[in-house]
């Protein structure tokens, strides 16, 4: 990428969106967040031959721009906030304003451009049916939290008040029941194809099926180590001179790891494969969740494989 390439930061609000683009003399400008000035913004980018937009996950408020931006043909990374955070902290920025915060995602924006990795960065178009599916797995998960709430308010609430709490953990069963209906016959109708490749390779069931198909729409589009490094799976190095430190592994996307450890938890005693390769682990000395985690990030390796090959697990392949 050139030097001069132009570069868009934008910090996303609820009800607005405050944007700066960097190789332009143009001031940061703040459009409403919606779909007139989602469109207005695209209108006023599209002719400015833009190389990347970065802006931050907000818990939602992103989505609708993120696809209104790519529809219009322009490259958008939505990033973690800490990482926006620390780029800040490493460039001496420590006042936080809107403002403030969109001209230093642009010059955080002009950096990732010129990394030989910015694929990895960029979020692919999600169609209406994905963005669907995503919702019913938020969804799902936000009332696994409040059904875990509930049952733990059971050990410290008086025995009268038991009922109260019970009848609330069965409509959130009830409720959990349904959506997970929903999510399974979606993700049937739109996505069965890669649904059944998926859980074709022992440990992946339909929740962590319809979850990567929901969360991570980069599978097969990156390399072994691009998708074990944005899931968070890759040990990361730490060393510095002589001195060697131990190699953990950091960030990544917490509710896909999640999700996959539990899913590894199964291919360690069911998935031929992967229940060799835990155990040539451990007696090799390795700690039980040291070689878990490597287990995950193997497991991810060859889904990753799958779908890139469009290949259903093919176990001669995977010899133990």
């Amino acid at each position: 990428m050139s030097v001069t390439s132009v570069v868009v930061g934008i910090d996303v609000a609820k009800a607005h969106v405050d944007v700066f683009v960097l190789g332009t003399k143009l001031d940061v400008q703040r459009l409403s967040n919606d779909a007139e000035g989602h469109s207005a913004l695209a209108a006023a980018l599209q002719p400015l031959d833009v190389a990347l937009v970065v802006m931050e996950a907000t818990g939602g408020y992103e989505a609708a721009l993120a696809c209104a931006l790519q529809v219009a043909g322009l490259p958008v990374a939505v990033i973690n906030p800490r990482q926006a955070r620390d780029f800040a902290k490493s460039m001496g920025r420590l006042a936080k304003t809107d403002a403030i915060d969109a001209r230093m995602l642009a010059e955080l924006a002009s950096v990732l451009v010129r990394r030989e990795d910015l694929q990895r960065f960029l979020r692919p178009l999600s169609d209406t049916q994905q963005q669907w599916l995503a919702a019913l797995v938020t969804r799902r998960r936000q009332l696994l939290t409040m059904l875990h709430s509930e049952r733990q308010r059971l050990q410290i609430t008086p025995a009268k008040l038991h009922p109260s709490i019970e009848a609330i953990v069965a409509a959130i069963k009830a409720q959990l029941d349904e959506i997970e209906a929903q999510m399974v016959a979606h993700v049937r109708e739109h996505f069965g194809g890669l649904d059944r490749l998926l859980q074709s390779a022992s440990g992946i069931g339909p929740v962590a099926s319809a979850t990567l198909i929901a969360e991570l729409p980069e599978l097969g589009r990156l390399s072994r180590r691009e998708i074990a490094a944005l899931v968070g799976v890759a040990p990361m190095a730490n060393d510095s001179g002589a001195s060697k430190g131990r190699r953990r592994v950091q960030g990544g996307r917490f509710e896909i790891r999640r999700v996959l450890y539990m899913a590894t938890l199964t291919a360690a005693r069911h998935n031929p494969a992967i229940k060799s390769f835990y155990e040539r682990l451990l007696g090799a000395g390795k700690l039980p969740k040291v070689a878990l985690v490597a287990c995950m990030r193997k497991l991810l390796t060859m889904l990753n494989a799958m779908v890139r090959t469009n290949s259903p697990w093919d176990k001669s392949l995977h010899r133990t």
